[in-house]
């Protein structure tokens, strides 16, 4: 067993990590710990006894004949322990061997690449955001402006509940330009808008210019491969996907030199680069029909799409950019002359006041809209009664926040995982934009812990606040949960989920909340089954690692080779100044056995005893 221990200190990090994945342990730690949890199983056997058994899934999914606790298999895999330790894992003491800094950068770069690589789940990222609300402090409390909406002015539209305009879509203060608002940080995301007014008459159309591209490649994501920018613009009905071209009454041309509408693409057009200017153009017939075209610089580009009166529904088409990694530009100074010549017989969208028509008009002040807070664990419902709810009231436009909805945004083709991680973070930073833009909002997440209800309701001021617990039987749950995992096709961490559930706390009436309503169980219910789930988490949970507090700098003994003075100390029972020169002659103070033991350690082979004094 010696020897292979010995080979196991020889092994680099990556490999020991390669090995424990191999054998279904966690692959998280400093070097020691990984060489004591790998020799510990080695020692066990677990080795031979995986090779005779088939692989199993990292979090098995619960069946109608397991018990009713959901998600809770007996066996113990952690693969996430950045605040837990493996329980029963002795570390021999020779096995703490390795560089700090080495071990250090390890970890954090093992960290970053196993989120990535791993299929971990839309639960996994948005509890580990809600962390952080823990060391947060509580926002001030905004004074609310209310804004003007002036129906006269051709802008992008940032007012209205119709969801007009990407709450991740900057616009610059004149409103005629905008861009990503996070290109930097979430490079994935695309972000679009549409104009405040929209035609179903006459000919008419506008000019859109890419100002520049906004290259920016994250340090974690390096190994992603993207394309310089993406761009379409073109038309949509005002209650289409943002995403521009994936609806129906959707239709784009593509900066790659295609048009795409209902989500098909077909070849069209030129590619476009920084500095052009698309010119959309929509030619409306006496009957209702419509023929959609697109310049570049100028140049007719054909006939795009061709529609009939009863594919439009009587519906307006609204001018319609969305981006990525770029900015744009639209013509809407009506002082200004048009960038390139209008096609025959068309006219400016903004010199055409009579034929306009103009989106629904926005509340003016926080104090008319809503904030809905939903509190749910994963997989218990709260989406499919969000959706449910903004059906019922479709007059409320209520604006749906999730990480589902911020999915939907980034089209391009890497790992899941990736968007994942970058949906859940950019989705905190869209809740405080959203506390600052009047409208109904729907905050769909799971929201059980105390400090993040309070930071969110803290940051809504204004609003009316509700809260709606979507908290179902164990039985139910557990049937919800299995659904959602096979059709999500993702798996929450047996360990983080533990944690989630020990975490968790149900809302009571409190001063921030002006309503409060529990969905299915009551909350005397619900309460009574959190306390068993939480009281089955704890005994399933290791126990929490102790903190080793580090020796203070003039405790250390500077001199390692030096036997300690504690230990001459208690042999000559002296502590003087005097006894402390004799050091020369360590014979005299010390008993031969400590001595000869003190020579036999590894660690003085290649330093000489008698020089050193």
């Amino acid at each position: 067993m010696t020897a292979k221990l010995e080979e196991l200190k020889k092994l680099k990090v990556p490999e020991l990590k390669s090995r424990l994945k191999e054998l279904g342990l966690d692959s998280r730690g400093l070097k020691a710990d990984l060489i004591g949890r790998l020799w510990s199983a080695l020692d066990g056997g677990l080795e031979s006894k995986l090779k005779n058994d088939t692989a199993k899934p990292h979090l098995t999914l619960p069946t109608e004949e397991e018990p009713i606790s959901p998600a809770l298999p007996a066996r113990r895999e952690f693969s996430d322990t950045a605040t837990q330790t493996d329980a029963g894992l002795s570390v021999p003491a020779d096995a703490r061997l390795g560089s700090r800094e080495e071990e250090t950068l390890h970890k954090r770069k093992g960290e970053e690449e196993e989120e990535l690589t791993e299929e971990k789940g839309r639960a996994f990222y948005e509890f580990k955001e809600e962390i952080r609300y823990k060391r947060s402090k509580l926002p001030p409390v905004a004074v609310e402006e209310i804004l003007e909406d002036d129906k006269r002015t051709v802008k992008i539209d940032l007012l209205s509940p119709q969801d007009n305009s990407h709450l991740h879509f900057e616009v610059e203060p004149d409103g005629h330009s905008g861009h990503p608002r996070f290109w930097e940080r979430f490079p994935l995301l695309w972000s679009g808008c549409r104009l405040t007014h929209g035609v179903q008459k006459n000919r008419v159309g506008f000019e859109v210019r890419l100002e520049r591209i906004l290259i920016s490649q994250p340090q974690s994501h390096k190994d992603v491969e993207l394309e310089a920018f993406g761009l379409r613009v073109g038309w949509s009905g005002a209650f289409t996907s943002l995403m521009l071209g994936n609806d129906f009454l959707s239709f784009a041309y593509d900066g790659r030199g295609k048009k795409v509408s209902q989500g098909k693409e077909d070849d069209y057009g030129q590619p476009l680069s920084a500095g052009d200017i698309i010119g959309c153009y929509a030619s409306f017939s006496s009957d209702g029909a419509v023929e959609l075209s697109f310049h570049k610089n100028g140049l007719f580009m054909g006939v795009a799409f061709s529609l009939d009166a009863s594919a439009l529904h009587g519906q307006p088409l609204f001018p319609h950019v969305v981006c990525r990694s770029c900015s744009v530009r639209f013509l809407l100074d009506p002082l200004s002359c048009p960038w390139y010549p209008s096609p025959p017989e068309f006219t400016s969208l903004i010199t055409l006041p009579d034929a306009r028509i103009c989106t629904v008009s926005a509340p003016r002040s926080k104090s008319q809209c809503e904030m809905i807070l939903i509190v749910g664990f994963p997989g218990a419902g709260k989406t499919h009664w969000a959706k449910n709810h903004i059906n019922q009231h479709p007059e409320k436009h209520y604006r749906l926040l999730n990480t589902d909805e911020l999915l939907a945004c980034m089209t391009t083709n890497v790992k899941r995982n990736i968007k994942l991680q970058q949906a859940s973070q950019c989705l905190t930073e869209l809740i405080k934009l959203a506390a600052e833009r009047p409208g109904n909002y729907i905050l769909d997440q799971c929201n059980i812990l105390f400090s993040a209800r309070q930071y969110k309701l803290q940051l809504f001021i204004g609003f009316r606040h509700k809260v709606m617990v979507i908290f179902p039987s164990k039985e139910e749950w557990k049937r919800r949960l299995s659904m959602h995992q096979i059709r999500e096709k993702e798996q929450i961490p047996h360990a983080a989920f533990l944690k989630l559930q020990v975490s968790c706390t149900l809302p009571e009436q409190e001063n921030l909340i002006d309503e409060l309503q529990y969905v299915e169980l009551s909350q005397q219910q619900a309460q009574t089954v959190l306390q068993e789930y939480k009281d089955e988490a704890r005994r399933l949970l290791p126990p929490a690692p102790k903190h080793v507090k580090k020796p203070s700098r003039c405790s250390r003994n500077l001199y390692p080779h030096r036997p300690p003075l504690s230990y001459k100390t208690q042999c000559t029972g002296q502590n003087s100044w005097s006894n402390l020169q004799s050091w020369s002659q360590p014979q005299q103070f010390w008993p031969s056995t400590y001595l000869q033991e003190y020579y036999n350690n590894s660690t003085l082979s290649s330093c000489s005893y008698q020089s050193y004094w």
